[in-house]
Formats: structure tokens, sequence, C-alpha cells
């Protein structure tokens, strides 16, 4: 997963070592040999006069500490910078990215001799951590709140949305939460077709109208049945539709409206890399959203929408899609995803 992205962050994580390696030889070569007084005279040397700002510089260096300045890591940041706007991570994500990172190495006193790629891979790990965000778990979500746990799913056609309910579905009730599908794509014959062979196949209980009805009826119905029979979570699928279809958009609001959501999660491709968080963008903005989902992810190695989509629209992933089987859906967890992509670091 993000093999690509893994591979250039391996080249820049080099870059930015060798950068500060040759720094610090550079200070090595250039300390001077502590001085002693002339011999045979007897005479302490006399008093110096107050230490310039070289001789402050040469005697960090004898002390044999580098300071690591701007220079010694500018044309690598910026062939860093490079590297993840040609992986699709977003403008706003890089630029974080790239201040985080100057921010952890210069000005820093570091030892010569001190291990120049852990202190580069810090520096790049809590870039990503930061723009990556925390995740959102779901099963303590659904811990923490009242029964039944009512979440929408939203998204453009065909990006797996359904599946994804359905992988959702097959997750909780692994761990242990009842579940209830409301088919709330209610347009397409073969969406319904779709979530109803999930649904059995999986042994959860599904609430389906007529092709053509009102899916916000079908979800009521929905978290109504979840009521009376105490069921954990209602999972409500709906038709697949684009932020600037008016007609769609408002359907979607009643939707909201009659479900009374307690979470709405958009779904996306993360091939889809900077359309994905514009997509996501759009879709907070005209019917909010809590967390996202980004289907895919094994086929992408660019990692352009995983790395981007949190920081950009202020929403934290929370699972990937890495296959097309029902377990093929991991929790997002960031410190994982970095670690993968900086290869366990240093």
């Amino acid at each position: 997963m993000f093999g690509g992205l893994r591979e250039k962050l391996r080249a820049a994580r080099d870059r930015l070592g060798s950068s500060i390696q040759a720094a610090a030889g550079a200070a090595e070569t250039a300390a001077p040999s502590p001085t002693a007084p002339p011999a045979g005279t007897g005479h302490p040397p006399a008093q110096p006069a107050a230490p310039s700002l070289v001789d402050k510089v040469r005697v960090l260096i004898t002390e044999r500490e580098l300071i690591v300045s701007e220079k010694d890591v500018n044309e690598a940041l910026s062939e860093l910078e490079m590297t993840l706007l040609e992986s699709d991570v977003a403008l706003p994500a890089t630029d974080a990215i790239i201040d985080s990172v100057e921010k952890n190495l210069v000005g820093k006193h570091r030892k010569i001799g001190e291990s120049v790629d852990a202190l580069v891979v810090y520096a790049l790990k809590a870039a990503l951590l930061d723009v990556l965000g925390k995740g959102f778990d779901l099963k303590e979500y659904i811990a923490k709140h009242d029964r039944p746990v009512k979440i929408l799913f939203t998204g453009v056609n065909g990006t797996g949305k359904t599946t994804t309910v359905a992988k959702v579905g097959a997750y909780l009730k692994k761990e242990g939460f009842t579940v209830v599908i409301g088919a709330g794509d209610t347009y397409r014959a073969g969406a319904m077709e779709q979530i109803g062979v999930h649904a059995e196949r999986l042994g959860i209980r599904i609430i389906q109208h007529k092709e053509g009805a009102d899916p916000s009826a079908v979800l009521f119905d929905a978290v109504e049945y979840a009521r009376s029979h105490k069921i954990d979570v209602v999972l409500a699928d709906t038709a697949g539709r684009f932020h600037n279809k008016a007609n769609l958009m408002s359907q979607l609001e009643k939707i909201k409206r009659v479900m009374k959501p307690d979470l709405i999660v958009y779904v996306d491709e993360a091939v889809a890399g900077n359309d994905a968080v514009t997509r996501a963008f759009e879709f907070d903005r005209t019917v909010g959203a809590d967390a996202v989902v980004l289907t895919k992810a094994d086929m992408d190695s660019r990692g352009g929408a995983a790395i981007s989509i949190a920081h950009t629209i202020g929403k934290p992933l929370m699972f990937l899609g890495v296959g097309q089987a029902y377990d093929d859906i991991l929790p997002f967890e960031p410190e994982k995803v970095v670690d993968e992509l900086l290869e366990g670091g240093a």
C-alpha cells in the first residue's frame, strides 16, 4: 500500500540525512584545535576579548555540536515538497509537512556523531502524524453512545460505497455488535440487489422497500426496527451523487432530517487523489461529514488522498478499503501507516 510514496519518502529521507551529514562533516573539518599557552614563557595567555559570533560557532563545533541551518536542508526540503506534490498530496498538507519538518530540524543543536537518520525520521514522523490526525475509532464511538448508533454513508457514484457498507457491517458483527442495514439507494435496482446479496451472505438483517421508494422512509423504518429489536448499529446506504446536483443533495438533506444520523461517513477512492479531497470538502460543506472511508487503498501507490484528506477537510479517516473480501477493511491507524511509509524508521 502506497508503495510509490514509500520509495519517494525513502529517497527524501536519505537526501535530508546526507545534507545534514555533509554539514556535520564540514563542521568537523573546520573545527580548530584548542590552543595552549606558549611553551616556556611562564606567563598565562592574555585575556581574550568578548567572543564574536564566529568565535561562538567555533566553540559549538569544538564541543562537537552542530546547529542545523536552513541552508543545510533547504535543497532537500524543496525536493521533498516536489515528492509530496507529485504523489497527489494536496498543497495545504504539503505545506504543513514541509513547515513541520523544517521546524523540527532547523536551529536544533545536534551532537556530531548522533544518528542523522534518527533525527530525520523523527522530523518526518512528527510531520506526517500531525497531518494525518488521530483517525476515528468506530468501536470506541459506538461503545460510548446511545443505541442504535445511526451511520449514514454518502459519496459519489462508483466509489465502492455499497460494498463499504457491507464491509463495515462485517467488521462490526465480528467485533460483537448487532447490525441492521437500510437500503437507501432505491433508484438503482442493481444497488438494492447488491446490498441484499451482501446482507444475506453476512447474516445481517436488511430493511428494503420497492424500487423507487422514498429513501427517507426506508431509513426511517431501519432505525425503528433497530430500536424495537435493540440493535446496536444502523448502517444506511444511499444513492451515489455529486455535490453539484441540487435535487440529489436536497434529497440527502431530507434523509438527514428524517433519520437524524449520529455519523455521516463520506466514501471515496484513494486512487482519486486530489479529486477525492476536493469532493470530500464539497460534501462536508453542503451536507456535512464526520469521517471518511477511502476504498481501493491497496491499488494506490501515491497515497496522496490518505495523506491529505484529514488535514485538508478537518475530518478523520475511519477505514481504508484494501481488497474485495469482506475482511479487506482496515481501521485507519496513523502510527502504523507512518511506520509503513518510513519502513519502521531508524
